[in-house]
């Protein structure tokens, strides 16, 4: 509970009185913006505005001015002067500037002030925005609000981001339970044990096991997996490799005096911590650092360690965004709208030799950065970048709540923050294509399957190297009996329930060199990739199935199913995961078979 003025409010209801609050504010501010906007209909009066941009050393050239929401927009000269053509000068309006540097500047013009009606210099002032990084920097809050609640107070965003998997990665069951080793209910598995030779050894089959965990494997050592999952998890600075990568353990680190920390555990976090990815962290980014030769991030500096933050000290604040006319604390940021802004955390070698910026005869263990910038989507001419896909237009018309004081924008250059993922149906079953053919041939019934990643623009599956497509191929007689396969490929042991039936399976295969198990889960280990089926970008997979024909005249039903499996459904049943397949698409053929031929 805390005092505010002679006022006693409780936690609970802080937030509500705040918005309260700002709503009365910003209403005020509606009713006198509505008092002087023009009547429905009223004809267009436009003006003309000239003014200048300055910095405190003096004119400000290149810098992009714009009517603040519209495209009436233009660039200032060598001497800092900007003319703007049609500006509708009937209602109140926001002149805006921004360049590489600084934050966005502005001046706000009312209908009878002189700027217009009398046609006097529109000035724009300029600050630079601080360049400098503050690790220690409380992450952002406002008015006792915290974390990214308070940015939910203006943007709508902030509903869509709560459903997003970025505001997930602190509290995901399936990375915690991986990490930690244990199942969802925290039952913890058998600690790793290793022989003489250094060779693990394996579970014991008389004691309970809930599948891998690095912490079985390396108790005492962090690791580096809080760098992109729980990048707020700590106060050490970015910069340290060594102090993010958690290669040293608890004893190691004391030897270091602290000068090396023994790494940040994204396990029984709190506060904004425990939020993930959050909106402040991604709105703190400026650039990322990208290996010149091969356009990758550094293999070991994932996450948190493959950006340029830029972090306040007291009394400063800054956002990137993609917009270049929100003043006063924002700036505009291209690289938002830019693959290379995902590509920290979407890039993972494992394993091998850590070195500065590289790591030796280490494993591509997940790519998708890499696999968009191998394929056309890379072309900016014609390509699509990540955002393209994962955050398209809303069907909103504002960026801060219009009762706040947001101004109406165009849709189609709002971005939807639930970062559209493998959780959504929708996104998933337009990823690829599938077609299903049948026919009569030699007597037996001959289908083909063809599947396309035509609208993808990385592999498929992506990412963790858990995840597979299972293609499902089954024929049936008139009363639902299954038809014999005859040839064609059929489903592997790791398929689980849909083991030995027809189909092709797309996933990356890893083979643990430890044990030889095989697809390997715990990638953190040494493995092998010994399988790559997944499908590129363009990419089409065709597989051929004949069965014998059903008994007599009758009918012979075929199901083609291509379904996403989060994982192996072994590994799923010992950490207790209950992630249903995903349906992503269906193909349904019928053929009427006769004593005389075929009729479909």
């Amino acid at each position: 509970m805390r005092v505010m003025r002679g006022i006693v409010i409780c936690g609970s209801l802080l937030v509500v009185f705040l918005v309260a609050l700002a709503l009365a504010f910003s209403q005020d501010q509606a009713g006198a913006q509505a008092a002087a906007a023009p009547p429905p209909g009223a004809p267009a009066q436009t003006v003309t505005l000239s003014g200048h941009v300055r910095d405190q050393a003096g004119p400000v050239a290149g810098a992009l001015v714009r009517v603040e929401a519209t495209e009436n927009k233009t660039t200032t000269s060598a001497n800092g002067l900007f003319t703007l053509r049609n500006v509708d000068s009937r209602a109140p309006i926001t002149v805006t500037a921004w360049i590489t540097g600084y934050y966005v500047g502005w001046a706000a013009l009312k209908p009878a002030g002189p700027e217009i009606s009398a046609g006097a210099p529109v000035s724009i002032t300029m600050k630079r925005h601080y360049t400098g990084d503050n690790s220690q920097y409380d992450w952002f809050s406002f008015n006792g609000v915290q974390g990214s609640a308070s940015c939910g107070i203006c943007h709508p965003q902030h509903v869509e981001w709560q459903v997003d998997a970025h505001s997930q990665s602190a509290v995901n069951p399936r990375f915690l339970s991986m990490y930690s080793g244990t199942d969802v209910n925290g039952q913890r598995g058998q600690q790793t044990k290793f022989n003489a030779a250094g060779v693990p050894l394996p579970p014991d089959p008389e004691q309970p096991y809930y599948g891998p965990g690095w912490q079985l494997d390396f108790p005492g050592r962090a690791g580096n997996c809080a760098a992109c999952h729980t990048p707020l998890a700590s106060k050490i600075p970015n910069t340290s490799n060594c102090g993010w990568s958690g290669c040293h353990t608890d004893v190691t680190a004391g030897f270091s005096n602290g000068v090396v920390p023994p790494g940040p555990s994204p396990l029984r976090l709190t506060g904004n911590a425990a939020e993930g990815i959050t909106c402040d962290f991604c709105h703190k980014i400026g650039d990322v650092y990208l290996d010149p030769k091969t356009k990758l991030p550094l293999p070991d500096m994932p996450g948190i360690l493959g950006y340029r933050l830029y972090r306040p000290t007291e009394g400063e604040q800054l956002f990137f965004g993609t917009f270049d006319d929100i003043p006063r604390r924002d700036t505009y940021l291209p690289l938002q709208k830019e693959s290379a802004f995902c590509a920290p955390c979407h890039y993972g070698v494992f394993g091998g030799v850590v070195g500065v910026g590289s790591v030796a005869n280490g494993t591509v263990i997940y790519n998708s950065y890499g696999e968009w910038l191998n394929s056309p989507y890379s072309d900016p001419k014609t390509g699509q970048t990540c955002q393209d896909c994962h955050m398209p237009p809303v069907n909103y018309d504002y960026i801060v709540f219009p009762a706040q004081g947001g101004v109406q924008r165009d849709p189609n250059q709002i971005h939807d923050h639930r970062m559209l993922g493998v959780s959504d149906a929708r996104l998933m079953q337009n990823a690829v294509t599938m077609t299903t053919t049948a026919r009569l041939e030699g007597g037996q019934v001959v289908v083909d399957v063809s599947v396309t990643n035509d609208k993808t623009g990385h592999d498929v599956p992506s990412d963790a190297p858990l995840r597979a497509m299972i293609l499902v191929v089954q024929a049936v007689d008139a009363v639902g009996r299954p038809l014999a396969l005859t040839g064609g490929p059929v489903l592997p042991a790791w398929a689980g329930d849909l083991a030995g039936l027809s189909g092709r399976t797309y996933a990356k295969i890893l083979r643990d060199d430890w044990t030889g198990e095989e697809p390997a889960a715990a990638y953190w280990r040494p493995v092998t990739i010994v399988a790559d089926t997944r499908l590129a970008p363009f990419a089409a997979d065709r597989s051929r199935y004949t069965f014998a024909l059903p008994a007599g005249d009758g009918t012979a039903s075929i199901q083609a199913r291509l379904l996403y499996r989060r994982a192996p459904q072994k590994l799923m049943a010992q950490k207790g995961w209950t992630d249903a397949d995903l349906l992503m698409a269906f193909d349904s053929v019928a053929l009427q078979i006769a004593s005389t031929g075929l009729e479909r």
